[in-house]
């Protein structure tokens, strides 16, 4: 199944902005941040279809996936 991911911030360095997943069925967000080698803990938001997401939530055909990194500033 093919998703959409769209990367935020210090996860977009190396990566770029949105891109394109293929994915084996019943994969998870999880499987998404494994794939593109990005820590657990370096992901502060998870939506699926602008929703809030949840690390194993199973994803379907088409669906959007958005990270964000913890946002510090001063």
């Amino acid at each position: 199944m093919e998703i959409k991911v769209r990367l935020f911030a210090t996860l977009r360095e190396n990566r770029g902005k949105e891109l394109m997943l293929t994915l084996p069925e019943k994969a998870t967000p999880a499987d998404v941040i494994n794939e593109l080698d990005i820590p657990k803990a370096d992901v502060a938001i998870l939506l699926v279809n602008g929703r809030d997401g949840d690390f194993n939530q199973e994803l379907n055909e088409g669906d959007v996936v958005s990270i964000f990194p913890p946002v510090g500033g001063g």
